[in-house]
């Protein structure tokens, strides 16, 4: 059985025209001989610290945005593992990595496997149109990328967001999933689907 690792880095996301200082959330996924990264963020060397010696069989982005992304080269340059998008992003990765492409698309319903453990991707648009989120119900935890936050929904107020869409990706896919699943966050404290799930009708209202 996988186990979930944690690496906190730090760097700027940029869209839009404006920069802004962010944390973000680097999960490891797998056991003391291989591993999945999700969303190579800032800083490779740290990232690859972490892996302690593991094989990185995947970097698996959840989506496009710069944070989630800038290290994921210089992590696959040290480590061999092919950078997994979703189609839907290439056009924020290109922004970032001109002229570098990603090794492999992320489709709604594929499966990654790590140590044993399944890693079900689930499309989930709405912060950006290839975001994904990955659910791995024998770990009891969905990483939600920036679709699903402690308290509310990813930001939608940028280029190619829509907080209609993300509302329905999170009621559809998300919100369906067993109340004592795990959110893990591109950004900040964990929560879990049932924590969430009640104020649905809050955010629809605020137009979060």
């Amino acid at each position: 059985m996988a186990r979930v690792d944690h690496v906190v880095t730090s760097g700027t996301f940029s869209l839009d025209g404006g920069t802004w200082e962010v944390d973000n959330n680097v999960w490891i996924v797998g056991d003391d001989d291989e591993a999945v990264v999700i969303d190579a963020a800032h800083d490779a060397d740290a990232i690859e610290a972490a892996l302690a010696g593991r094989r990185l069989t995947a970097i698996v982005s959840t989506h496009g945005h710069d944070d989630h992304i800038d290290a994921a080269p210089a992590l696959a340059a040290a480590t061999g593992a092919p950078i997994l998008l979703h189609p839907a992003d290439l056009m924020l990765w290109e922004r970032r990595h001109p002229g570098f492409s990603p090794d492999g698309e992320l489709a709604d319903g594929q499966v990654v496997t790590v140590a044993g453990t399944e890693l079900t991707v689930l499309h989930t648009p709405g912060h950006s149109p290839g975001a994904v989120c990955l659910y791995a119900p024998d770990l009891g935890t969905v990483f939600s990328g920036d679709t699903l936050f402690s308290g509310g929904p990813g930001a939608t107020g940028r280029s190619f967001s829509d907080f209609p869409t993300i509302i329905a990706s999170i009621r559809e896919r998300l919100l369906t999933l067993p109340p004592e699943t795990v959110v893990r966050t591109g950004h900040g404290e964990s929560t879990t689907i049932g924590a969430e799930a009640p104020h649905l009708d809050e955010w629809i209202a605020r137009g979060h």
